[in-house]
């Protein structure tokens, strides 16, 4: 819900300063699951923005000149103070985006794994060297900080995901302007005082919260030299297109649509926990989540009867009560979106098997609810067979072989995961060479790479070169210089 601008509101966080946005309007932030108003987003615009760009422009050439070594101390006590504050952290995440307790824990871990895997960067940053590519004369490679980077994120992991980028970037000697999404911004604030306290100098990290305005003036500033972006597909292409019209690096990783497909001799008891929690895990609020479970000759029976008994079995809550194993979605709008997806469903013919369209919680009768949903019969043409939904809507498919299975992956727009559920190494073999997709996996549900590994789809899930976290991410921020010297 839009509206005026309270002296409450979320301050952006600009040359080591938290500031109050220029912006006349804002958002409410509320608890999904109690509809407790727990804040105001600023809508920032072009003036916020240009603000923030100027202090991280300043604080540049500082920063760069800092030995490697100093930035990763400063990310080296970042780390531990973020371990320490993590069950604090976590109760945060739980409020204002709704997942469990356990969720929000493992998502502030992984979003830790990437703040220690920048503490790498003096081996990661380094360069190569050969003497005498010529009689007298040496060649070298050194890697250098371009300047102001933009990180753009979204509201499904609102600390994890921006851990993916902003590290490796002031890693590397670049500042940054962080634009979060402005649904749940509350708690990578939190992280922000630690890297204050931490001993992150003024004007390196800075944050400017928004939406469309602020996004526009980011893509459009002749100062920022990259931008790293996460959200649906649409947004990504349209986020690497214009910041490429005006010179920038992209990165941009989009939607999903991730099938799992299980063979006759999987291993039933691991498949069905791991297919769950990963159809249903978040809410479906993931771009990993799986989407379509496609069942093979015979394991499509009791795939299907395993499926639905566990589905109907998960208890919805609010995320701090120890009972719950799903929460809300993000939003009454959210909701709604996804519901119109199960009616799209049923209109084109699909089955629907389990309903979730009527889940309440008692005691909290305002929260986004959302239960456990499940069709039958969904193909590619259908619209729940092709779109992303980003709830917990699951689809089921029959396939008669590993080939057909990867027929229907192959048809999908979309390209970044699918896993594969099989007890044969010759089959497991056989769908790692012919999948096509970025992420693979083999008997995991999820399928999430750590931190020393690149994050990213491809096809319509990712537009760019080089892809989030691992080695990829000391590409994107840095430039690679050619020195030949004779002397």
């Amino acid at each position: 819900m839009s509206t005026t601008q309270p002296p409450t509101a979320i301050p952006n966080f600009i040359g080591g300063s938290w500031t109050r946005s220029q912006a006349s309007e804002c958002l409410e932030v509320r608890n999904p699951a109690t509809a407790e108003l727990l804040g105001y987003t600023p809508l920032s615009g072009a003036e916020d923005v240009d603000r923030a760009v100027r202090a991280a422009r300043e604080a540049f050439p500082d920063w760069r000149s800092t030995p490697a070594i100093e930035r990763a101390r400063v990310l080296f006590r970042l780390k531990a103070l973020l371990e320490r504050e993590k069950p604090e952290l976590a109760k945060s995440l739980t409020r204002e985006h709704g997942k469990t307790l356990s969720e929000s824990l493992g998502e502030i871990q992984r979003g830790i794994e990437n703040v220690e895997h920048a503490c790498g960067i003096p081996t990661l940053m380094m360069g190569d060297t050969l003497e005498d590519i010529a009689p007298g004369i040496d060649c070298e490679t050194i890697r250098q900080p371009l300047g102001v980077f933009a990180v753009i994120t979204p509201y499904n992991f609102p600390v994890m995901i921006p851990l993916w980028f902003w590290p490796y970037a002031v890693a590397t000697g670049n500042t940054v302007v962080l634009k979060p999404s402005e649904q749940d911004p509350l708690t990578h604030q939190l992280v922000v005082e630690l890297a204050v306290e931490a001993g992150l100098p003024p004007g390196v990290l800075n944050v400017v919260h928004g939406a469309r305005e602020a996004v526009s003036a980011i893509l459009e500033h002749p100062d920022i030299k990259g931008v790293s972006f996460v959200g649906s597909s649409e947004t990504a292409r349209f986020i690497y297109a214009k910041a490429a019209e005006h010179g920038k690096r992209v990165q941009a990783l989009g939607g999903a649509k991730n099938h799992i497909i299980v063979l006759p001799d999987a291993d039933l008891d691991l498949t069905t926990n791991a297919v769950v929690s990963s159809l249903f895990g978040s809410a479906g609020q993931r771009c990993l989540a799986g989407s379509v479970v496609v069942g093979v000759g015979e394991a499509y029976r009791p795939m299907r009867e395993r499926l639905l008994d566990a589905a109907s079995s998960l208890r919805l809550g609010y995320g701090l009560e120890e009972d719950a194993d799903m929460g809300p979605v993000i939003s009454r709008r959210h909701r709604e979106r996804v519901i119109g997806y199960i009616h799209a469903g049923e209109q084109e013919g699909a089955r629907l098997l389990l309903d979730g369209r009527g889940a309440r919680v008692e005691r909290y009768p305002e929260g986004n609810w959302i239960g456990p949903t499940v069709f039958e019969d969904v193909t590619p043409e259908m619209t729940i067979g092709k779109e992303e939904i980003f709830g917990p809507v699951a689809g089921i498919a029959r396939a008669s072989s590993l080939e057909a299975a990867l027929s229907l992956v192959h048809r999908s727009r979309y390209g970044n995961a699918v896993s594969l559920f099989t007890t044969s190494g010759k089959a497991a073999r056989e769908f790692r060479y012919r999948a096509g997709i970025s992420m693979i996996g083999i008997n995991i549900g999820v399928v999430a790479p750590m931190a020393f590994f690149p994050f990213g789809g491809s096809r319509g899930s990712f537009y760019g070169d080089l892809k989030a976290q691992g080695k990829d991410a000391i590409e994107f921020y840095t430039d690679k210089r050619v020195v030949i010297s004779r002397w």
